[in-house]
């Protein structure tokens, strides 16, 4: 096994301008938000972004001016409302959105995963969604040959890079996820390349007493960042809660156009935790 430990700074070189970039987690649950920091720093360009439900990992990146095109089943700070920046963003036209559905998006890590190219669903059958979420032939309605059912194809979604944050990790990729995983499994295997940032390093010893606990192993994985705190303000299972003070303040600079303030202040000073 190859060891795979790195810096943050040169993880975030992995990524390249312009490609198709997807998140782990959830809202504000162990989203990587030390890893888009520095992301933010290097200044990356015209990013593609896909996600079933992202927060303040997405709307940082398009704040920051990192961000071309956003597809999303939800984009939004659950009980404060849309994420500011996607909204005032998209309404100014300066970044390109499609809105989307949970169940297509999932579908379509789900057929990368699988190495497949397209999986059938039915749940947007009759709805809207069908016009408004299109993107580049990625749905496609057809009969199954088996029972002549009306079905929708979404085409796989391979993102470029898979970011994820995780508790723990080894010094060869392998991983530990404590809590919900949302779809960050199905993420690690549905992209070309994976970086996890985690909580603590553990040696591959402590990893070989508890096989079970490995939830992606290391040759999914390209490089490991040590990174405390590294979902801040976001949480992370066992270790800290979700810091809405923190978010609130974020949305008031983002509504009060101050957002260069929060970002000289929070980013480029890493004053951030």
């Amino acid at each position: 096994m190859k060891n795979v430990l790195s810096s943050v700074e040169d993880a975030v070189k992995l990524v390249k301008d312009g490609d198709v970039m997807t998140t782990g987690g959830a809202t504000f649950h162990r989203a990587p938000m030390e890893f888009l920091r520095e992301v933010v720093r290097q200044g990356k360009k015209d990013l593609v972004l896909i996600d079933r439900e992202p927060a303040i990992d997405f709307d940082l990146l398009i704040g920051a001016g990192c961000v071309d095109k956003v597809r999303a089943g939800l984009l939004a700070f659950e009980l404060l409302g849309f994420a500011p920046n996607f909204r005032k963003k998209t309404e100014a036209g300066e970044v390109i959105t499609k809105e989307g559905a949970c169940q297509p998006i999932i579908a379509g890590f789900r057929a990368a995963a699988m190495g497949i190219p397209s999986l059938p669903v039915k749940g947007m059958l009759g709805s809207d969604l069908l016009d408004i979420s299109e993107i580049l032939g990625s749905q496609m309605q057809f009969e199954d040959p088996f029972t002549g059912e009306k079905l929708i194809a979404v085409r796989a979604i391979e993102p470029d890079v898979v970011v994820l944050h995780a508790q723990y990790a080894d010094e060869y990729g392998n991983v530990r996820i404590e809590g919900p995983k949302y779809e960050d499994v199905i993420k690690a295997k549905a992209g070309k390349t994976v970086i996890v940032t985690a909580e603590e390093i553990i040696s591959n010893d402590e990893f070989r007493k508890n096989p079970d606990a490995t939830c992606i192993p290391h040759f999914l994985v390209d490089a490991v960042v040590l990174a405390p705190n590294g979902a801040y303000p976001c949480s992370c299972f066992n270790r800290y809660d979700t810091d809405y003070d923190h978010i609130r303040g974020y949305i008031d600079a983002v509504n009060s156009d101050t957002f260069d303030d929060y970002l000289n202040e929070h980013i480029h000073g890493r004053a951030s935790v």
